[in-house]
Formats: C-alpha cells, structure tokens, sequence
C-alpha cells in the first residue's frame, strides 16, 4: 500500500505563499499521476493541479498563474508552490497518487488557511 504523507499547510494572510509538500513512500513502482486536490469546508474536492510522470502538468483555472506543481521522481515527492493566496484557497488539501495499475492512493491532507 502506497503511503502520502503531506506537510507544509498553515495559516497566511491574503497575498501571501505557501508551500506545499507530499512524499510517497511503500511503492515498489514509479507513479503515474502525483497531485493536489482542494476541499473546501463543507465543499467537494477539486482537482488544483497534477503532474505526469513525463513532467506534464494541468491547473484548474483558480489556480493557473498563482500554482506551481513540481515533482521529484528519485525522492517521491511532490510540491505545490502557492502564491498571491487568496481566502477561497482555504480547505484541506489533499496529495494524491496514480500508480501504473491505474491504484488512487490519498494522504491525509494538510490545511490550509487563508484569512482576509
């Protein structure tokens, strides 16, 4: 069982930048897919960004521009780089995974907190 463990959440002002991060670990394979999605309170989660194992990325459109999603392939890591932040960015953000099989493997999510 793949194993996400995210860190990096907390409270920041509006404007302001956050740097998320997600390893992996327990995978005896290379993932397909790593990324973030959002749940906003008393909300669905939605899908901020993700990253191929070939380095191609995709954005929602809130997050297009202020997002950045990176990703270390020998670490097991993926970062979401969060900046000019904004109160409706606040939730739980969880880390996902794909593995070659097409296995979804959650964290437990990290939040995130954005006042006015």
């Amino acid at each position: 069982q793949v194993l996400l463990e995210e860190s990096g959440g907390g409270l920041v002002q509006a404007g302001g930048s956050l740097r998320l991060s997600c390893t992996a670990s327990r995978n005896k394979f290379t993932l397909d897919v790593m990324g973030w999605f959002l749940q906003p309170p008393g909300q669905q989660r939605e899908l901020v960004a993700q990253i191929y194992r070939n380095g191609l990325t995709t954005y929602s459109d809130s997050a297009k521009g202020r997002f950045t999603v990176s990703r270390d392939i020998v670490k097991n890591t993926v970062t979401l780089q969060m900046a000019s932040l904004k109160p409706e960015d606040t939730g739980v953000y969880l880390c996902f995974a794909v593995g070659p099989t097409g296995g979804q493997y959650w964290g437990p999510g990290t939040q995130v907190t954005v006042s006015p």
